[in-house]
């Protein structure tokens, strides 16, 4: 069997991942790299205060923060460090810091079905600057232990690497071919379409319209000298932005979410002073990094802002996700792992129904 992945983010990288740990020979990544959210993300995997009324989209960002500890426990088996995640917990501040007293009981009451949270204590700024020296802007905040931090990059690198397989840098176009598929000249009798924002770009050729729309995503690295930053725990104000230590001195912050311009890649000066202004009301120390640089992603959203994944209905052999979001490095490795499983015919850890593509891509009308 003849495999095709378009898209190496994280969707796509992990599951070539999987693809090689259940021995699938020959396989081949296709990736343009142009815009790639994962490339431009740094995360926080922390779901568990999420206060969205969607269920199904809670079970799935709670089993996808859980599915990290197999991700980097197969990687470390077999041979490969994780660098990439790192559990250092996490401040979560409100304005309002009365209502860090509700959000504590809501993570109690999910504790038992997520016990990866760790411990859960309500803190004040002197205990946490013991740990993070230099915060400001807070009294009070709510602290978890199990929370993580994911570098997108990274993660995508050491996947690909570890899967083996070779990855074509080149933009790509998919068609009907017998009982599979073309691309780039050759054929393939299945293919995993992982390309974000991006799938509207393949699938109209194939007479589908899909619910997707490109989010822009602008983060911020600053570099310090002489800051041991290793430990420290990410830091998530209330609205958009964060502020996330990585080793040897770096702090990302970010990220912008832009819905009006479209797959643009260039850096607005004005977007990402906002970022600095707000993130260093929290973190004066911003002024005193030796440097900084930009990273830009395009994000893909839903109507709904939902994530979906599956067969496409009427085209047998190919499958699809996409919609992940700003969640997408929580819940993408799940994804991808239930997509190796639907193609390979190995038992699925979430009910697909729910994440339906039929939800997200309609035939065009005259096409079917």
């Amino acid at each position: 069997m003849k495999i095709a992945i378009i898209g190496a983010g994280i969707v796509g990288s992990t599951a070539a991942y999987y693809l090689r740990k259940y021995n699938q020979e020959e396989v081949i990544i296709f990736d343009y790299g142009q815009g790639q959210a994962t490339k431009a993300a740094a995360g926080i995997i922390s779901p568990w205060f999420s206060k969205r009324r969607n269920k199904t989209w809670y079970r799935m960002a709670r089993l996808g923060a859980d599915f990290y500890q197999q991700l980097v426990s197969d990687l470390q088996v077999d041979g490969f460090t994780a660098d990439f995640y790192q559990q250092n917990g996490i401040y979560l501040l409100k304005k309002n810091e009365d209502k860090l007293e509700s959000l504590y009981q809501l993570a109690l009451a999910r504790k038992s079905e997520s016990p990866l949270m760790g411990h859960l204590e309500i803190k004040n700024i002197k205990e946490v600057q013991r740990n993070f020296p230099e915060l400001a802007g807070f009294e009070t905040c709510l602290y978890a232990s199990g929370a993580a931090r994911v570098e997108g990059a990274s993660l995508c690198e050491t996947l690909l690497k570890a899967s083996g397989y070779q990855v074509v840098r080149q933009k790509v176009s998919l068609k009907k071919m017998g009982n599979g598929y073309e691309i780039a000249g050759n054929y393939f009798d299945q293919v995993i379409l992982a390309v974000g924002a991006w799938l509207p770009e393949l699938l109209n050729p194939l007479g589908y319209k899909v619910d997707v729309r490109p989010q822009k995503g602008q983060l911020i690295d600053y570099y310090f000298t002489d800051w041991d930053s290793d430990t420290y725990p990410v830091v998530m104000p209330e609205g958009e932005l964060d502020l996330i230590p990585f080793k040897q001195g770096r702090l990302s912050v970010g990220a912008s979410h832009e819905n009006d311009k479209g797959y643009d890649l260039e850096p607005e000066p004005t977007v990402l002073n906002q970022l600095e202004q707000e993130a260093l009301a929290y973190f004066p120390k911003l002024k005193e990094a030796k440097e900084k640089s930009y990273r830009i992603g395009i994000r893909a959203y839903t109507s709904d802002f939902s994530p979906f994944y599956g067969q496409v209905s009427g085209l047998d052999k190919l499958y699809v996700a996409s919609g992940l979001g700003s969640s997408g490095l929580t819940v993408g490795p799940l994804i991808a792992y239930e997509l190796v499983s639907l193609l390979l015919g190995r038992q699925m850890r979430l009910d697909s129904s729910y994440y339906s593509t039929t939800n997200y891509l309609f035939r065009i009308k005259g096409k079917e």
